[in-house]
């Protein structure tokens, strides 16, 4: 029988336990205010024994999560490491307007500016979007199966 969720804070720092569909562990940290959530390029059949291995672990990407996947339990807070100093200032997003195409601004998560930019300067950014716990566990998936993900091609700039 699974183990109930437990409910849980957003805490700056914290090391999350995502079980993918009951055949590997992956990790992710929740970086300043959990407007960020940094996903590690580490997967594992086994529970993770030394969260300070995640430390030199590549980051996969950076995005928004929705504040009950973290509430609500749905992955689990294993414990806490300091943030890296690369991850202490979240990357720039983008925002495109529907309407128009061909407008683009950057948007400073740190800050919550936007500043008007060019589609080129937008390039390679994620969207400033907010993701689903099935989303994102569907990105991690498809990394490692080395295929597209339909969430990141939907969230690219057009």
């Amino acid at each position: 029988m699974p183990e109930p969720l437990k409910r849980q804070k957003i805490t700056e720092g914290a090391i999350l336990e995502i079980n993918i569909e009951n055949e590997y562990f992956v990790y992710a940290q929740i970086l300043s205010k959990g407007l960020g959530y940094a996903f590690f390029d580490y997967r594992s059949t086994d529970k993770i024994e030394d969260l300070n291995h995640l430390l030199k672990c590549k980051v996969l990407f950076i995005i928004g999560v929705y504040d009950y996947v973290i509430t609500r339990g749905l992955w689990k807070k294993i414990g806490t490491l300091p943030i890296r100093t690369e991850l202490l200032i979240l990357p720039m997003k983008f925002i495109q307007d529907p309407y128009d195409l061909d407008r683009c601004d950057l948007y400073d998560p740190n800050t919550g500016q936007i500043i008007r930019a060019t589609k080129a300067a937008c390039e390679n950014l994620e969207r400033v979007a907010v993701w689903a716990e099935n989303h994102a566990e569907e990105r991690i998936k498809d990394y490692y199966l080395n295929r597209p993900n339909v969430w990141v091609e939907r969230l690219q700039l057009k």
